[in-house]
């Protein structure tokens, strides 16, 4: 494909050029045993169907009351699914399994420290723990349904458990991801209206006990600040009876929180029949420029959704060790660790730390001693864990039948090592897409019944009806090799209320731009609009290429970074790599390539080179990168994910802003260096679509 033929492509579409893998098949031992292996789903789930198909992932579940609605579009597009019943979240995830599964593990937990022992919590225990805790949530700090409350922890049991504990009475929880900031973890319990604040005192990274109390009290003042008061803290400690934080505790607001539960030892806690439409939990998008969006879940139709998902897309039988190596302050972690997997009585692992540490063989060490058949991480850590240790799944008696991945696109390189190192060819893989706004999948493979095609993320789930719209809001067809801005033709039970206390912003950021009619309560009228790009090929599978506010456009030719970035990793010494955006006198933007390498490599020109041509071979001469940075590690969040916006600064030398909350801080002053010189820092005002490039969604 020449240049001339690139710039063809209009303005309003996504060029895309990655060509399409072969298909590979699940095994038949896998589809013998697979929840979902009737192809009439699709036929049952169809919009002749809507909305009545989704009774069928209602009927997994308990109810106190059946629905006389199944979708009230009366306020539009605030869609209410099955109005009229009453359930409870914590009775489906803990109650109901206990005649069969009381003695059966609900979580397996798995400290940092491989000294440690492994606990592990039965249905029972998890019951037990649920009903005093949630009488400590309603008698000590006075909690009622309808009531919020903010919970800053880490992958420790009492998390799950704190949950289930607010879902029993109808709290209604917001998990903050533990590596947040106080400031960040303030600014969400003034938003969401918090007066009680949950957390821990310490926990494990990297090897390290890291002091978490120190948060808490800057949470609160941040709080107080915007005006919210957080009259109780209840603090977990990490080795009970043992204080492992230097932070001074606060007389008469912060308490021990496993001390005040043993005076509730023995309560029991009827679970509360709460309306479907009944606020389930609040789960904040991490986007660090403005206001973070409280992204509202109702119980009955998060619930739904997410138990079906579990069931026909994870595949999770009773009998299965699932992990997902996800952490719970992530909309991953709330359905596909702790509500889906316990709502089905599934057997779900949590680990505390990070899945290199102490070496790269820490991950399946643990799938070794468990037995885990089922594993579910992120092309992120799919990455980490390829550049740390490629050939350490080889060394681990382990055997998956299913592998998921999640949370962003899969270069097909990282997915093909993925199924035949890490899934050994036995797993069958789904490459999911979704969001946080979501609640659960919306493209998937059912895994017993569609071939993988690597970097697919596959067909679209039943009940959900995708289009692909141009800017301009044309409909682009499949099989076209063009891409263009993925939208829901309807609403799902897991999408959802929405944005706490800003319907406006709702509206506006998710439906406004190809809503056809804003005064219409038809559900037609209003497509969802994610914010990603994607293309469906020939064959209905649709390939997301990442946000759409992450395209660079060249000379007028909009280039997704995913593409480029999956071209870089077809170099045999490449591990990762990111592209940013750089100003360019002569077109605009071009695209400025970081890389790092697998072990064993070292840096050179050689290697650069390699890059640039992969890029040139693949996509065009119109792609290639203005620099190749051969960088020792790229600077990522806690939870993994590259900074973009952090290269895109330095490449652009514009004030790079506070990085201290990152895993690796340290890295980012090399690259600078590398990339700017060793003379002082250099900063600029540039254009807004570069300040916020790559920027956390």
């Amino acid at each position: 494909m020449d240049d001339q033929e690139i710039l063809e492509t209009s303005e309003a579409e996504i060029a895309v050029h990655w060509k399409e893998e072969d298909y590979i098949h699940p095994s038949n031992t896998f589809i013998a045993q697979a929840n979902m292996t009737d192809p009439t789903i699709y036929d049952r789930f169809s919009l002749d169907n809507f909305p009545e198909c989704f009774k069928e992932y209602a009927d997994l579940l308990d109810w106190y009351q059946y629905w006389h609605t199944t979708l009230d579009t009366s306020d539009a597009p605030c869609w209410k699914w099955f109005v009229g019943g009453k359930i409870n979240a914590s009775h489906n995830c803990v109650d109901r399994h206990l005649t069969q599964h009381k003695n059966k593990a609900a979580l397996i937990y798995v400290p940092e420290p491989e000294n440690e022992a492994h606990a592990v919590v039965t249905y029972q225990e998890l019951y037990i723990r649920v009903n005093e805790t949630a009488a400590m949530l309603r008698d000590f700090a006075g909690l009622k349904a309808g009531d919020r409350v903010t919970i800053h922890m880490p992958m420790v049991p009492e998390l799950p458990v704190v949950m289930l504990a607010c879902a029993r009475l109808g709290v209604i929880h917001s998990v903050v991801f533990a590596g947040f900031s106080g400031q960040a973890c303030g600014e969400r319990i003034a938003d969401s209206g918090s007066r009680v604040l949950i957390s821990m005192d310490a926990y494990y990274r990297s090897g390290n006990l890291l002091e978490h109390k120190d948060k808490v009290d800057a949470a609160v003042a941040v709080a107080a600040a915007e005006g919210q008061t957080v009259d109780k803290v209840l603090v977990y400690r990490r080795y009970p009876g043992q204080y492992s934080a230097k932070t001074p505790m606060v007389e008469g607001r912060d308490y021990f929180a496993d001390e005040i539960v043993s005076d509730y030892a023995g309560s029991r806690v009827d679970p509360v029949p709460l309306p479907a439409e009944h606020p389930l939990f609040l789960m904040y998008t991490s986007g660090t420029t403005g206001r973070p969006k409280g992204c509202q879940h109702g119980v009955g139709g998060y619930l739904s959704y997410v138990a079906g998902t579990s069931k026909f897309v994870q595949d999770i039988h009773p009998e299965d060790v699932y992990w997902c190596m996800a952490d719970i302050g992530w909309i991953t972690g709330h359905s596909y660790i702790v509500y889906g997997p316990l709502s089905l009585g599934a057997t779900s692992v949590m680990f505390e730390g990070v899945p290199t540490y102490p070496d790269a063989g820490r991950a399946w060490r643990i799938a070794e001693r468990l037995d885990v058949n089922i594993f579910h991480t992120a092309p992120t850590t799919i990455r980490m864990l390829r550049k740390a240790g490629p050939d350490e799944p080889a060394k681990y008696n382990y055997h998956f039948k299913h592998m998921t991945t999640v949370g962003e696109p899969i270069e097909p390189e990282v997915w093909l090592w993925y199924h035949k190192v890490v899934g050994k060819g036995e797993a069958a893989i789904v490459d999911t897409w979704w969001q946080t706004e979501t609640g659960g999948f919306l493209c998937s493979t059912m895994p017993g019944l569609h071939p993988m095609k690597p970097g697919s993320a596959g067909p679209a789930m039943p009940g959900i009806h995708p289009v692909i719209y141009d800017e301009d809001g044309n409909e682009v067809p499949p099989g076209t090799q063009k891409a263009g801005n993925i939208c829901i033709r309807n609403p799902w039970p897991g999408i959802f209320q929405t944005i706490w206390g800003d319907r406006d912003r709702f509206v506006r950021t998710y439906f406004e731009k190809y809503c056809k009619n804003p005064e219409s309560k038809d559900w037609r009228d209003w497509p969802y609009f994610p914010g990603d790009g994607a293309l469906q090929a020939a064959d209905g599978y649709f390939r997301i290429l990442g946000r759409v506010d992450d395209v660079i456009n060249v000379a007028g030719h909009r280039l997704g970074t995913k593409e480029l970035e999956s071209a870089a990793l077809t170099v045999e010494e490449i591990a990762e790599a990111a592209v940013v955006p750089v100003a360019d006198d002569l077109r605009g933007r071009v695209p400025d390539m970081y890389v790092s390498l697998k072990p064993g490599f070292d840096a050179s020109e050689e290697v650069s080179n390699k890059v640039t041509r992969s890029i040139e071979t693949i996509i065009g001469k119109i792609a290639r990168p203005k620099h190749v940075y051969i960088v020792p590690d790229m600077p990522k969040t806690r939870s993994g994910k590259i900074m973009r916006r952090v290269l895109s600064a330095i490449s652009n030398t514009m004030e790079i802003g506070d990085v201290t909350t990152l895993a690796n801080p340290e890295v980012v002053e090399e690259v600078r260096v590398m990339v700017q010189g060793e003379g002082p820092v250099v900063t600029q005002d540039g254009p807004e679509d570069l300040k916020t490039f790559g920027e956390e969604k």
